[in-house]
């Protein structure tokens, strides 16, 4: 294998805010923050907005959205006339 061909692939942690759960694992993937793991080394983080800890299907959580705001608001702005108009 040609090391000059590919890219340093090294130990970095990804971090799950929203869950407080973060995995040691490696990557390409490179950061300027720094965090020590649980052996005493320290490690680039990387922060992440959905995890397997966070993710609706992993976790058989569904959220729900408020969806009543955007029929109000689209109500006003067509009106409830236009709905049957379509024929």
């Amino acid at each position: 294998m040609q090391q000059e061909k590919h890219p340093d692939y090294h130990p970095v942690v990804f971090r799950d805010r929203a869950a407080g759960y973060a995995f040691l694992t490696r990557s390409t993937a490179r950061s300027e923050q720094t965090i020590e793991w649980d052996d005493g080394e320290t490690y680039p983080v990387i922060d992440v907005e959905i995890s397997s800890e966070s993710h609706p299907f992993y976790t058989r959580k569904a959220r729900t959205v408020d969806t009543e705001g955007r029929i109000a608001r689209f109500e006003r702005r067509y009106g409830e006339a236009g709905a049957g108009e379509a024929t």
